[in-house]
């Protein structure tokens, strides 16, 4: 791993540690994804005290990587439960109600399909109106860029962005001092 599991826990998933949105991923690579299972095992153990969970969306073995996801179960129940996000998911063949039934979909999706299923914005907190525009509009024609593409109101979105530059700033500039993850968390 070129990067620690953990440093990329605290980089790519700051905001969702500081609850600031329902779920982040990352990509690492490995070249025994056996210590990657057992990083995510042990991860969602510490954190599920916490209101997190951690786990594997995708294995690529050939590429020596997995993508994981990063969540607060009650938050992302929440913004999966609201009517526009739940119509939009049963729109795009996601079935069933409960949250690990449509995180196991959408890792079919993954594993199935040669393109990236683009509405797993929804499972990351990005507005919707983001999510349709990205997929109507095949990544072109967007207001803004940051932590994706929008297509927004620019001026509302940069200042989310900024807010979670801010925060990983502050959790990388906390993780390099020593400063144990689970004490980063923002308890649900």
């Amino acid at each position: 791993m070129d990067r620690t599991f953990e440093e990329m826990l605290v980089r790519q998933c700051a905001p969702t540690l500081a609850g600031l949105k329902p779920g982040s991923l990352f990509c690492i690579t490995a070249e025994d994804l056996e210590n990657v299972r057992k990083k995510v095992r042990f991860w969602d153990q510490r954190l599920e005290v916490l209101g997190l969970s951690v786990r594997i969306l995708l294995e690529r073995r050939e590429a020596g990587s997995a993508l994981v996801y990063v969540y607060r179960g009650s938050q992302l129940e929440q913004s999966l439960g609201a009517t526009d996000r739940r119509g939009f998911l049963v729109g795009m063949g996601y079935r069933g109600s409960g949250t690990e039934q449509m995180l196991d979909q959408l890792a079919e999706r993954l594993s199935a399909q040669s393109d990236f299923p683009h509405e797993i914005g929804v499972f990351l907190g990005y507005p919707l109106r983001d999510v349709v525009g990205f997929i109507e509009n095949r990544g072109q024609n967007f207001t803004c860029c940051g932590f994706w593409k929008s297509y927004s109101d620019p001026n509302t979105i940069q200042r989310c962005f900024a807010c979670y530059r801010q925060c990983v700033n502050i959790y990388v500039r906390m993780y390099e001092r020593g400063i144990p993850i689970e004490k980063m968390v923002i308890a649900a």
